[in-house]
């Protein structure tokens, strides 16, 4: 999934009053900085926290980071294919391969208002559900 289409799931859980609730194996990417990396929350090396001053995400033992911490609101959540399908919810119909006249077959995902989102990766196909 890109970090645009992640950047305007966020905006979306934003605008519903809703948040990511980061949790162990979920992979998040820091933009705005001189960091590509994908990054994975592991208990061991990668954690979050909840401290008086907020929610940070704490770097442990990475002596090759110049990063020890950074406020959760500064990461961007990359939600795996099960976190977006529970998104869904109940508006979830099905998942499916399809031809496409331009891409050969792409993944499909079907709502229950009749809605097909479709994209040759099938993260971005459950992202563009959640976001319709």
């Amino acid at each position: 999934m890109s970090v645009e289409l992640a950047s305007r799931i966020a905006d979306r859980l934003g605008e519903r009053g809703a948040a990511w609730e980061p949790t162990s194996g979920d992979r998040f990417v820091i933009p705005g900085r001189e960091i590509d990396q994908l990054f994975v929350v592991s208990e061991m090396t990668i954690d979050v926290v909840d401290l008086p001053t907020g929610r940070v995400v704490r770097f442990n033992g990475t002596t090759e980071w110049a990063l020890d911490s950074i406020s959760a609101a500064e990461v961007l959540w990359l939600p795996w294919e099960h976190q977006l399908r529970d998104l869904l919810a109940d508006r979830f119909v099905a998942f499916a391969r399809v031809p496409d006249s331009r891409a050969g077959q792409v993944w499909a995902v079907t709502l229950t208002d009749g809605s097909r989102h479709t994209d040759p990766d099938p993260e971005s196909a459950y992202a563009r559900a959640v976001l319709a």
